[in-house]
């Protein structure tokens, strides 16, 4: 298995439609950067959010999570309450080759800040927008910018094609249009 570089990543976008829409270069000029990078492509946030809350004192339970725990909130700038966190989707949506997987981490800029985006892998044969889970572990409020930079997905290619890809699985999240709850 090895990592795929900007090289790899724009062919496969353009040529596969592996990631649309597909920014061919990294944009910086004031926003948390997103685009292509070196050996990575990193993927904005949308305006779409779900904020978790405790005003209905409700139990979290990924087996049956309980719709009441979260508001639905559009715009184009999230502010997570103080240890907590939101859902929401990335800008972009993704069909990844049977041979490939990757990793989502979450960028500095907000790390530094206390902003903690969920590692998560796209599977092989995985397709649709991403739903990310964002904490705030701060004892603050803190503000989310939609349409920026929110992390960052590396590319890995096997030496193999899987036997049984996520979509030969027919797994649960395929493709997704919108932010997803917890599915059992």
């Amino acid at each position: 298995m090895s990592i795929r570089s900007d090289k790899w990543i724009r062919k496969m976008a353009q040529e596969h439609g592996m990631i649309e829409p597909f920014v061919e270069n990294q944009v910086r000029q004031g926003v948390i950067s997103y685009g292509l990078s070196s050996y990575g492509y990193d993927i904005r946030v949308a305006n779409e959010f779900k904020i978790f809350t405790n005003v209905f004192s409700v139990t979290v339970d990924p087996k049956q999570f309980d719709t009441k725990s979260m508001i639905d909130f559009v715009g184009d700038i999230c502010i997570i309450p103080p240890n907590s966190f939101a859902l929401a989707r990335t800008v972009e949506y993704f069909r990844i080759p049977r041979n490939t997987l990757t990793i989502c981490v979450g960028k500095s800029t907000y790390a530094r800040c206390g902003i903690i985006v969920n590692v998560t892998p796209f599977e092989p044969e995985w397709e649709g927008y991403v739903t990310l889970e964002i904490s705030n572990t701060t004892p603050l409020p803190a503000k989310i910018y939609a349409n920026e930079g929110i992390a960052q997905v590396l590319f890995f290619e096997g030496d193999a094609e899987c036997e049984v890809s996520y979509a030969d699985r027919k797994g649960k999240y395929q493709k997704q249009q919108g932010i997803l709850l917890p599915k059992l």
